[in-house]
């Protein structure tokens, strides 16, 4: 069976005006993402975090404006009454990083290991998203044709056609690449942070990489995406017709 000629894989919701795969696919990751604006409200507190420890030294400091940073940006997306997912998401890894910040302390970690463990859930979170994504495309169920269900009626309807789960396999795969190459980089320098007599170096060189390899990584996937969508050659079926 050709591209061109699959009908029935997608039935979505007839407001949405999604015509094609590919659409429906290209409009859940908009979402996930959160645009440019969503990917700024999720480096901003990290960057000021870096840039605070790395110049001042002071731990606390640095947890205090990464969290004052977070909290302005959720004033003003309340302000604007615009959705505050982002800023939650940023304000719940500060959270997270605080934890661990506190569980090094408490094994007795000076500061500047408290502070390497503050970069610890980012590589925990995305090893599982990589390994849960591998094991999506694994079972045929890949992560992404479960974003393209998400706008449809029938929400398991895009797995009864072959060449949508090949379609959302390649583009799960995109996705998968990111989280990767950010642990394969990353945890080494962590490890290594762990063993030095001055974790600062690595500490400086955890807060870039995680910058450099967080929303830059992902606008490169989003165009290798884009690239693999651009044909819209899916047609997506409405009340099951083509």
């Amino acid at each position: 069976m050709r591209e061109q000629d699959v009908v029935g894989a997608i039935d979505p919701p007839h407001p949405t005006g999604i015509e094609t795969v590919e659409a429906a696919v290209r409009q859940q990751l908009s979402r996930a993402l959160g645009g440019r604006r969503g990917m700024a409200e999720a480096a901003a507190p990290t960057i000021t975090f870096t840039v605070t420890y790395v110049s001042t030294k002071d731990l606390q400091l640095a947890i205090g404006l990464s969290l004052a940073i977070a909290l302005l940006l959720l004033g003003i997306r309340l302000v604007q009454r615009s959705s505050v997912q982002y800023v939650v998401n940023a304000l719940v890894g500060i959270g997270v990083g605080c934890f661990f910040v506190w569980l090094g302390g408490r094994n007795g970690g000076d500061e500047s290991q408290q502070a390497l463990a503050y970069f610890v859930p980012g590589l925990i979170y995305n090893a599982i998203y990589a390994t849960l994504m591998i094991l999506s495309i694994l079972v045929r169920w890949p992560a992404v044709g479960l974003m393209v269900g998400a706008v449809s009626d029938d929400p398991l309807a895009w797995h009864k056609d072959k060449q949508v789960v090949k379609l959302c396999s390649h583009l799960t795969w995109v996705l998968v690449i990111p989280c990767a190459l950010r642990v394969a980089v990353q945890a080494p320098i962590y490890l290594g942070g762990r063993t030095a007599d001055d974790a600062d170096p690595y500490i400086t060189a955890l807060g870039i990489s995680k910058v450099a390899m967080g929303w830059p990584l992902q606008l490169a996937a989003l165009g290798m995406m884009v690239w693999l969508l651009t044909r819209d050659r899916i047609p997506v079926a409405v009340n099951g017709r083509g």
